[in-house]
């Protein structure tokens, strides 16, 4: 046995029972069959489905064990029988299943499959991922239901192949609807409990990530079979620095395709606007093109203000919680990496600590930058090279000179120094370019103005080289001060003019939001904290809790949302600008400088704007309860004045008619009359209810009486004026904490709308279920459902969707269900009834400890 090779194992893997597992094991047993193969059916399960009973035609079936346990009669695999067979390819349903115990059997499927493996049979199996034990626990928690058979995930692991059976919540319940999984008359339970959208939803996405992480597994198997070293990194919160250069899509897709790769990446894209690094170069263009791109991606993009780009992208990543951070590579060419010293890129690598930072090439790396470097100041580097620069070029350029003494003229000797004068101008600035021109000056004067090898100072001609070469020099430097100048200029208003173009487009995507501007305010700025004030910062000390008042005032009044936390205390690094009438803006933090200070200013107008807004739109608020109530007073006037006096006017005619001595009256008639007269008034006194029952919601009046209800209390006098209703099982589902005789109104409301739109013949299904605290009551129509554009006014009173006019009623059942549902902290939800229809969801909390309490009264609403 032990020179036989071990059987492979393929696993079809779904979400749930019905996503076509069976058929596809079938089918591919089928498919191998017909190349050759030798398959046979171990064990498979059809539950009763024609189309996956199709698909065993033709293959060989080992008939099952019949196994007796407890005075049963159980049928298992028989796998001795299908050990004696020795298949190529057994077929062998529902790895998790639990074996009937007795006669030598193994425990679990999954070991009898592990023998079947071992005797070399590869094996094709099927599993839900509920039955992972690794899973068990957080699929009870999502559907509410424990599961019992669970199969080791290092059994599944193992497996060859694992191959996943994907469909949407919605297919599947369609073909639940359909009776294509279950038999009809657990149908509609099933789509109530474990079949619900959001179960379904849940655990798809647990059946893909559990996928996603075999995957992942099997490459770095094969990297390391391979002897791949690089690292795969997981799906975490990865920050992108773009410069608005050319290469910033290839950086984008790049960062994309790392947060992507584990479950709830988050992508991050950041420009530094400043005057140097990563402001070099700079497209306006792009930057847009590429803020779309990251938008698109589902990413978000950031923009900061920083005086060392790289400095501020290890902030800006640190503040953000990023695990990943992901750069270009250098545009300078060689040359100018040598020049310059180490860039941004070899800076936030020192910097980053902790954080995995990815230096991409692209297609410009080490081409230069397309626009020229814009530096505020001189570089370290260039400070210590220029005066260097100033003392040995000179004394290099003397040494060559001197080799090629006679082959060169003092007019050329003296141009050529004159030239090394201007190189080192450009290099350090004024102060290299004074010390290259006095050392040039001097080695000129010694070395090559006869006499040679002797100062000649009291020379006219010495004088005159010595004064054209200080000229020289220190027109050049000034050159160079002022192109720095400009530069820096040029800069600092494209970098204020980036940081408000980022703002405007905050506005117009609907982020101006007072908090979302704070903070957006505080991230640009770098600051530490930034609020919203009615008093400047001041003073300090017993100033402090008069600003914490003004603050609140502010942020409270106008904003109704939280602000950005702030330190109280004044400090010398706030900064205050006026924000409107009656409020400050107020960061604090680093000293701003001047520059900084002017766009702090368009920030705080714009904040001030949105206070503005936020007090206009307070005021239209006030002003929608009363054009609300008018409203509702003009759709009561229209309605009462028929669905009162239609029932008042029947009960009248038949009252005044009894009372007639003109017409004699038999008792059948008289009966009838009776009848229609109390009919009348039962509905009058019905809409009377309603109305008032309403009202009373609305003023905060309605007074409820909580205790423990069970359905079986509500549910006969809810469904006594309607029939045809049918009923599932109620037993198991605990108590509510409801009022009794209004949870009747909310069901019998229900289901008398459920009622006059479901067809003749097609009864109305009621049915429950518990889960994670609370019970949920289902009243199910096979209508026409709910049109595309009517969830928005189903709730609303005096509103019948699908009737021209209220004839039919006043539009008050569902209003009044949703309205007397919240009351008892309950939700009121409408679904759509898979096959067609409308589901409406009644859920209430558990009637728990309290249940055996005295009843609890209390009032709903009020002022």
């Amino acid at each position: 046995m032990s020179d036989v090779r071990p059987g492979r194992l393929k696993v079809y893997l779904g979400a749930a029972p019905g996503v076509g597992k069976t058929y596809r094991m079938l089918d591919e047993g089928r498919r191998r069959a017909a190349r050759g193969a030798d398959v046979v059916v171990g064990f498979a399960e059809c539950h009763g489905r024609p189309h996956t009973e199709a698909m065993l035609d033709g293959l060989d079936t080992v008939p099952r064990a019949s196994c007796s346990y407890r005075g049963g009669r159980f049928q298992e695999m028989d796998l001795a029988a299908v050990l004696a067979r020795r298949p190529q390819v057994a077929i062998v349903d529902e790895i998790a299943h639990s074996n009937v115990p007795g006669e030598g059997r193994n425990p679990k499927r999954w070991q009898d499959i592990e023998a079947l493996l071992d005797a070399g049979i590869d094996v094709i199996t099927a599993l839900n991922i509920q039955h992972l034990e690794s899973l068990n626990d957080v699929v009870e928690k999502i559907t509410g239901v424990p599961q019992h058979e669970t199969v080791p995930d290092e059994v599944v692991r193992r497996a060859w192949q694992i191959e996943l059976v994907d469909m949407p919540p919605e297919g599947l319940r369609r073909r639940m609807a359909h009776g294509n999984i279950y038999a009809p008359e657990k149908i509609d339970a099933a789509l109530a409990n474990y079949f619900r959208p959001g179960n379904l939803q849940a655990l798809r996405q647990l059946a893909l990530l559990w996928t996603a992480d075999r995957v992942d597994e099997a490459l770095q198997e094969y990297r390391s079979q391979h002897g791949i070293g690089r690292v795969w990194e997981t799906r975490e919160r990865v920050v992108v620095a773009l410069t608005g250069g050319p290469e910033g899509d290839t950086l984008v897709r790049r960062a994309a395709r790392i947060a992507d790769r584990s479950a709830g990446g988050d992508l991050l894209a950041v420009h530094v606007a400043r005057s140097d690094g990563l402001a070099a170069g700079v497209s306006h263009a792009s930057l847009a093109r590429q803020r779309r791109l990251v938008e698109d991606l589902g990413g978000s993009y950031h923009s900061v203000v920083g005086d060392d780009v790289a400095t501020a992208l290890v902030e800006f990543a640190r503040a953000e919680n990023a695990t990943q951070l992901v750069l270009g590579t250098s545009r300078r060419g060689r040359l100018a990496r040598f020049l310059t010293g180490p860039g941004t890129g070899e800076t936030v690598t020192e910097l980053s600590g902790d954080i995995d930072v990815h230096r991409v090439t692209h297609e410009r790396a080490g081409l230069g930058t397309l626009l020229p470097s814009r530096r505020r100041t001189l570089s370290t580097a260039r400070l210590i090279a220029g005066p260097v620069a100033g003392l040995v070029l000179p004394v290099l350029l003397t040494a060559v000179l001197a080799q090629l003494r006679g082959t060169l003229n003092l007019t050329s000797e003296a141009l050529l120094f004159l030239l090394a004068v201007v190189g080192v101008a450009c290099i350090g600035g004024v102060a290299s370019a004074v010390i290259a021109s006095v050392t040039a000056s001097l080695l000129l004067n010694y070395w090559f103005i006869p006499p040679i090898g002797a100062f000649t100072l009291n020379d006219p001609n010495a004088l005159v080289a010595l004064t054209v070469f200080a000229v020289v020099a220190a027109t050049v430097a000034a050159v160079v001060d002022r192109s720095l100048r400009l530069s820096r200029r040029s800069a600092r208003a494209t970098a204020e003019a980036e940081t408000m173009s980022s703002l405007a487009g905050s506005i117009v995507r609907g982020e101006a939001t007072i908090p979302a501007l704070l903070e957006r305010t505080r991230e640009t700025f770098g600051m530490e904290s930034a609020d919203l004030v009615d008093e400047p910062p001041d003073a300090a000390g017993p100033e402090a809790a008069r600003l914490d008042a003004a603050r609140s005032h502010v942020a409270g009044s106008h904003t109704g949302e939280a602000h950005v936390a702030v330190s109280h205390s004044a400090s010398a690094g706030a900064a205050a600008v006026p924000a409107g009438p009656g409020a400050w803006l107020v960061l604090r933090g680093r000293t701003l400088s001047s520059s900084e200070r002017r766009v702090l200013a368009a920030f705080a107008a714009h904040v001030g704007s949105a206070v503005e807004r936020a007090r206009l739109a307070e005021a239209a608020a006030e002003v929608e309860p009363v054009k609300a109530a008018d409203r509702l007073r003009t759709a009561l006037l229209r309605a009462v004045g028929h669905d009162l006096r239609t029932p008042l006017a029947a009960g009248w005619a038949a009252v005044t008619s009894l009372r007639s001595r003109d017409v004699a009256f038999s008792d059948e008639d008289r009966e009838e009359l009776l009848a229609t007269a109390d009919e009348s008034m039962g509905k009058l006194n019905r809409l009377v209810e309603n109305l008032l029952d309403l009202s009373r919601l609305e003023a905060g009046a309605l007074t409820l009486n909580l205790r423990a209800t069970t359905l079986e209390e509500v549910l006969p006098l809810a469904l006594a004026d309607v029939p045809g209703v049918r009923v599932t099982d109620m037993e198991g589902i605990p108590a509510v904490l409801a009022d009794p005789p209004l949870l009747e109104r909310v069901i019998a409301n229900l289901v008398g709308n459920a009622a006059r739109h479901t067809p003749p013949g097609k009864p109305v299904l009621v049915t429950a279920s518990a889960l994670a605290g609370r019970v949920e009551l289902r009243v199910v129509d096979r209508g026409p459902g709910l049109p595309a554009d009517g969830r928005d006014r189903l709730f609303e009173p005096f509103q019948r969707l699908g009737d021209t006019d209220n004839t039919t009623g006043l539009g008050l059942g569902l209003a009044l269900a949703r309205g007397l549902t919240e009351a008892m902290n309950g939700t009121l939800s409408p679904e759509d009834t898979p096959g067609g229809g409308l589901t409406m969801v009644v859920s209430l909390p558990f009637a728990g400890r309290r249940a055996s309490a005295e009843p609890t009264e209390q009032s709903v609403g009020g002022p």
